[in-house]
């Protein structure tokens, strides 16, 4: 680091510019972090810096500081900021020597208030889904073509604007009715629980928009109040919620119907485009009636196949008859022959089986039967004796014969 020093000069200490500076920016970096605030001006970011720059403005007599903070921490703070914001920033001065710019180096972002507004939100979100105000179960539906249309907005808002011509824009003959109100101060939220009441009093409203433009922290804060946020839990009708922008989530929001990210979306959402549902009615008439002529020919063709049924059906069936007492006809004519003819096969089945067990054709094999004297059959040698007479039949004819000798 280099040195502070100054040049002698006869009767006189002198630094450079540099020196100056140095000298300076070393004294700064010396003094404590500290809590600045002010009104956001003159907001710088772009995505190819790495620093992100503001003005930050006392609004009692205009004086200025200007504050750097590093993109990605400027990012990660997601306050998006725009100029006019109240805030506290927490940081330290530093110089920047090179031209001696005075600045206020942020190590951290709040917006005025914000802390403790957000931790009571925190609570009252809470303590409101624990009631199950915000649970999707008792979200409903939102009309397809309703009678007329609710809309909660400011004294002659941006945002009543953009909900009216978008719903008149998409489907002109939308009845709207429109109930301003205070949107932001200490008066808002009892107002817009008293216009809110007033529209669902009225005859034929279906839907209700409420609805407002950006704005800071503090102006959406009423969206928030519990008086609101149960007069829209309440409401009768369905409710559509477009407060903020995108990036806003008013507790409002989490027990309405459904949620609009800008109040030209949730015109939008309450109407459909009439363009749209006359080119939709005009295919359903097309469909319709292709449905109505292909009806109309598969009956055609199918009473004509009766017709056609019913005119050759008579002479069918006599030919079918005639031909069934024909079939009767030869199988009594045949019957008597096959009946002998099938108990032939059965004769003839029968003589082939005793033909195969007869006697003969085994003594046609070269067997003979022996039977003794008295005429019983010889099946063993103790049925004989040397010297006994026996007959011997074989397959064709027969013989006497005496036993000489026996054989154990």
């Amino acid at each position: 680091m280099a040195k502070v020093e100054a040049l002698p000069y006869d009767d006189r200490t002198v630094y450079s510019v540099a020196a100056f500076n140095r000298g300076v920016g070393r004294w700064l970096g010396r003094l404590p972090t500290v809590w600045v605030e002010g009104e956001v001006t003159e907001l710088r970011r772009h995505e190819r810096w790495a620093t992100v720059f503001f003005t930050l403005k006392d609004p009692a007599d205009g004086s200025c500081v200007g504050v750097t903070i590093g993109r990605g921490k400027f990012d990660a703070l997601r306050l998006d900021l725009a100029d006019g914001e109240r805030v506290h920033v927490f940081g330290r001065p530093e110089l920047y020597e090179q031209r001696a710019d005075f600045k206020l180096r942020a190590l951290s972002i709040e917006r005025f208030g914000a802390g403790a507004h957000l931790a009571a939100l925190e609570r009252l979100k809470a303590s409101l889904a624990a009631e199950g105000l915000f649970a999707e179960a008792r979200k409903r539906a939102l009309p397809f073509l309703p009678r007329r249309i609710g809309v909660v907005t400011g004294n002659d808002a941006a945002a009543k604007r953009d909900v009216v011509t978008t719903i008149r824009s998409r489907f002109p003959a939308a009845s709207v009715l429109v109930a301003e109100t205070y949107v932001q101060g200490p008066r808002a939220a009892a107002e817009i629980v008293a216009a809110i009441s007033t529209l669902c009093e009225q005859p034929d409203v279906d839907v209700l928009i409420l609805t407002r433009g950006g704005g800071s922290f503090e102006d959406l804060l009423p969206f928030s109040d519990e008086r609101v946020v149960r007069a829209v839990a309440g409401c009768p009708i369905p409710v559509v919620s477009a407060v903020g922008h995108e990036q806003d989530t008013p507790l409002c929001d989490l027990a309405a119907d459904v949620r609009a990210s800008t109040p030209t979306a949730a015109g939008k959402l309450v109407v459909p485009e009439l363009t749209e549902l006359s080119g939709r009615l005009d295919r359903a008439r097309e469909a319709l009636a292709r449905n109505v002529q292909r009806s109309l020919e598969r009956d055609r063709q199918r009473l004509a196949r009766s017709a056609e049924r019913l005119r050759v059906g008579p002479r069918a069936a006599v030919q079918r008859e005639s031909l069934r007492l024909e079939r009767t006809r030869e199988r009594l004519r045949l019957a008597p022959a096959l009946a002998v003819e099938r108990k032939r096969a059965v004769l003839e089945k029968s003589a082939a089986k005793l033909v195969a067990l007869s006697p003969v054709q085994t003594l046609k094999r070269g067997y003979a039967i022996v039977r003794t004297e008295a005429g019983g059959l010889v099946g063993s040698t103790s049925d004989v004796a040397t010297g006994a007479r026996v007959d011997v039949t074989l397959a064709e004819g027969g013989f006497g014969a005496r036993v000489e000798d026996v054989t154990p």
